[in-house]
């Protein structure tokens, strides 16, 4: 186990982080930590809304501590007690307060879909089934309505030592356990192809429960071998197109679906994030995209797909990565539709599109590239919002401008076009067309000399105070003489949140201001850094912020992804965190998942009265819970959640939370 050590205190490096790729950034841009250490080495900034930041980024916990005295009666936004942090094999949310399972993997959604074996698993049945490690979670209103809609579900990725019986042997060296796992057949690698992508499900709200309308018209499963379109600016490029499809606009499937989002005009889309696990073989010496490739660390072959399928092999299909990377947009409302990857929004490694309507009706997604050193985007449509025509929204996203982020010291953020023609992108530096900008989005990014951040993942615009929120999960690999205004800290364990204010509040804006709204972390240990206001509790702080949810209120939710027991003494969970007045700071847990388990979502419906949470690969690990101490696979797992029948796998999925007795969440 690799472990980093800051004075006394240790945590487990490769549990903290996942595998998001090795880190391919090789410009010697800012990185947001040297940016945030210049901005507040500098005084004049220590006023107003920033003096909270400014004195955690420079000032010990203890005398920040001193300094929060002044607010400790400060009063929160959010009203539930809170649930105490810890780890077993269960989930737990605050008292007075129901959390429900309401989909698995493995649960049918269709009336012809089988029931789930998991020892007689077909892909055939998979493709009718509820798919695996569901991450983004979305509601889409039927009727405008906040007790029957469409709930969309990503399905990220597999884990075979979880999900399937046989896989693997446990061998011991030196004293410790390890799993060895057996490759893949064609059949589980069938299986896993279904288990990914997504789920378009009915849910209706009936006696203060949620149901699955298993027979609802709408119901969908989208996977790794669906038919889609691409379109846009790279739609036909000669780099696109596959012994398969000739023309560059035909793809199947989808992979590796984190954050999501869905659209003022009600479509669902899909964010393809590590995109590089799932490729392998060796691309023909002298290859033009070798330099592509490698800057998104492509082949890992962590996937055994290629074994199978030749267009998962880079050397028998030189051209299949760069069909994926990009966001997939879906028409919920015609089960018969083709997805659609929309280029126009860029290739990296997506970590989310949420969305937001500008007060001139264009529309604005903001977009994380989920790697250490890579950086925060956001993409402003060309046509506006026409909330009374759905059809006429149907393709904004095939025309508009991607910009990438440049964060300074003084508390400024610019956003640069990413414009074939503009500046360095052109001819001389390798760029042919737009198409070239789009498939190439970071080298595009790093000749413009774009912020280096911490792991960029979810980033959530704000309706109600106009702010726009950052999620930085993490970066231990950042080195002392690479810390900046953005990203204090070197070793960077635990993340931190920026907050953006656009220019006048207009979110199309090219200019705005920033300041860290939170450094992540346990508190009392003052080489952390961390900077929660004194209000919260030994329960309340978190590290590791991932995905994150704005509910109609305009409060901020965070979902963690990382808190192993070893290394914080917590699982991940969901916290509420105030963000206006004297609690600014102040951070509660709401929810925590069962070990082994991620936490993903979050999502509430328009009235505030249902929230959904998504647990995603509970199980996992299994050294790391001292109480459990070996590996955890299937016949020997660390938690049988949600079922917890012998003879049933533990399952990833959705819970929905409602508070007894009816209303509104947290209030």
């Amino acid at each position: 186990m690799n472990e980093h050590r800051s004075g006394d205190f240790q945590f487990p490096t490769s549990l903290l982080e996942e595998n998001d790729g090795p880190g391919h950034n090789p410009t010697d841009n800012r990185t947001m930590g040297e940016i945030i250490a210049a901005r507040f080495s500098r005084r004049g900034f220590l006023r107003g809304s920033l003096a909270v930041s400014a004195i955690a980024a420079t000032v010990s916990p203890v005398a920040l501590m001193m300094a929060d005295e002044a607010r400790a009666a400060s009063k929160s936004a959010f009203s539930f007690d809170e649930v105490e942090a810890g780890i077993d094999d269960r989930h737990h949310v605050a008292a007075g307060y129901d959390a429900d399972v309401l989909l698995r993997w493995g649960d049918p959604l269709f009336a012809d879909a089988p029931e789930f074996d998991p020892v007689k698993q077909t892909a055939a049945a998979q493709a009718k089934q509820f798919g695996y490690n569901n991450d983004y979670v979305g509601y889409i209103p039927l009727d405008g309505s906040s007790t029957h809609g469409l709930l969309v579900v990503n399905h990220e990725y597999t884990n075979p030592h979880l999900m399937f019986p046989g896989l693997v042997s446990i061998e011991e060296k030196d004293g410790k356990k390890a799993m060895k796992q057996a490759r893949l057949s064609r059949e589980q690698v069938d299986i896993e192809l279904a288990a990914h992508g997504g789920a378009i499900v009915e849910i209706r709200k009936e006696g203060g429960k949620w149901q699955v309308v298993r027979d609802g018209g709408l119901n969908r499963r989208i996977t790794a071998t669906t038919e889609m379109r691409i379109t846009g600016p790279a739609a036909g490029s000669d780099r696109l197109k596959t012994g398969a499809d000739a023309t560059g606009t035909t793809v199947f499937g989808t992979v590796n679906n984190c954050a999501g989002g869905v659209t003022p005009w009600g479509t669902y889309v899909m964010a393809e994030e590590n995109i590089h696990g799932y490729f392998s073989g060796a691309l023909p010496e002298g290859h033009r995209e070798a330099a592509n490739y490698k800057r998104l660390g492509i082949p890992e072959g962590s996937y055994e797909w290629a074994d199978h399928y030749d267009r998962f092999d880079i050397g028998k299909e030189p051209n299949e990565p760069n069909r994926f990377g990009w966001i997939v947009e879906v028409d919920v409302m015609d089960p018969n539709s083709l997805p659609k990857k929309r280029t126009a929004l860029g290739r990296f490694k997506h970590e989310g599109a949420e969305s937001i309507v500008a007060a001139n009706g264009k529309v604005v997604f903001y977009l994380g590239d989920d790697e250490r050193f890579d950086y925060v985007y956001k993409f402003v449509t060309a046509g506006t919002f026409n909330p009374n025509d759905r059809a006429a929204n149907m393709d904004l996203l095939d025309e508009g401008t991607l910009h990438v982020a440049k964060f300074a010291e003084d508390g400024s953020v610019l956003w640069m076009p990413l414009v074939f023609g503009q500046g360095p992108l052109t001819e001389a530096n390798g760029f042919a067309s737009q198409a070239d900008v789009l498939i190439e989005t970071r080298r595009a990014a790093d000749l413009l000399g774009a912020t280096k951040m911490d792991r960029p993942e979810d980033i959530q615009p704000n309706a109600v105070n106009g702010k726009v929120y950052v999620m930085l999960t993490n970066n231990t690999r950042r080195k002392d003489d690479q810390v900046d205004a953005a990203n204090p800290r070197a070793k960077n364990a635990f993340g931190h949140i920026i907050e953006i204010a656009e220019d006048g509040g207009d979110f199309t804006a090219t200019g705005g201001k920033w300041e860290v709204l939170l450094k992540c972390g346990d508190p009392s240990v003052a080489e952390v850094g961390a900077s929660f206001s004194t209000d919260t509790t030994k329960n309340g702080w978190f590290g590791m912020p991932d995905n994150c949810a704005v509910d109609s209120a305009g409060r901020l939710w965070v979902a963690t992804d990382g808190n192993n027991p070893e290394a914080t003494g917590r699982t991940d969970g969901l916290w509420a965190v105030d963000t206006e007045g004297e609690a600014r700071a102040t951070s509660k847990l709401f929810f925590r998942v069962p070990a082994g388990a991620e936490m993903c979502g979050p999502l509430f419906t328009p009235d505030d009265e249902t929230a959904f949470v998504a647990v995603q690969h509970p199980g996992d690990g299994g050294t790391d819970w001292p109480e459990f101490g070996r590996p955890s696979y299937y016949e020997d797992l660390s938690t049988r959640w949600p079922d917890f029948k012998p003879d049933m796998p533990t399952r990833p999925a959705v819970v929905v939370i409602t508070k007894q007795g009816g209303g509104k969440i947290a209030v």
